[in-house]
């Protein structure tokens, strides 16, 4: 595709992008009007098709991978953007809410394994990771051995995280608020701040 993209213009992902929408409605998954999408889906559904839901305008520049697990749901609101090699996953009872006109950068990794919510029109630049579970860590037992530990993340509206910034378990980043690139959100943030740092702290309050 990206070769025939190359000859013929971009406007051969229109035909194919509704290919992809009929085979990912006929595998279970709910996809609203004008899907585009410029890749090649990654699906690995260990739970139920029907959890993941696509929203109307959404638009793929590249490949993407969705997974569920459990009853772990994926819903990606109207209008959003999400660029190349996302991963999206939802594990448990958890839900990962995009909502409509967020622009997701690439290589962004969003991992539920608790509920993860994104307020409309929130942008994150490329190579965010948001992570709702953690492992155990009591000594005598393997790590990888141990039970995971889980917290709500919940990211406002009109919130812009900067390239390579971490969210971790048992967050709240309010509306409006910005993160510099590189930081680390082990802590809330409140709506309207400018904040930055291993871990982020408030710098300044947007003017």
């Amino acid at each position: 595709m990206q070769f025939l993209a190359f000859l013929f213009g971009w406007w051969v992902y229109r035909p194919y992008s509704r290919l992809v929408a009929f085979v990912m409605r006929a595998k279970g998954i709910k996809v609203g009007r004008n899907f585009y999408i410029q890749g090649v889906p990654y699906l690995k559904i260990q739970g139920r098709p029907q959890d993941i839901q696509i929203g109307s305008d959404v638009s793929i520049m590249g490949g993407v991978d969705i997974r569920n697990r459990e009853q772990g749901r994926v819903i990606i609101g109207d209008g959003v953007k999400l660029d190349t090699s996302c991963r999206l996953i939802a594990a448990n009872n958890a839900v990962l809410e995009i909502g409509p006109g967020c622009r997701i950068g690439a290589y962004t990794i969003i991992n539920c394994g608790e509920d993860i919510t994104i307020g409309g029109d929130t942008m994150m630049a490329g190579f965010c990771y948001i992570q709702s579970s953690n492992h155990g860590t009591r000594k005598g037992i393997l790590i990888k051995d141990q039970p995971h530990t889980y917290g709500k993340i919940s990211i406002g509206r009109d919130v812009w995280l900067g390239g390579h910034v971490t969210v971790l378990a048992s967050v709240t980043i309010g509306d409006g608020a910005i993160v510099g690139a590189k930081s680390v959100v082990t802590k809330d943030l409140p709506e309207n701040s400018i904040c930055a740092g291993i871990p982020a702290k408030m710098v300044k309050v947007r003017e």
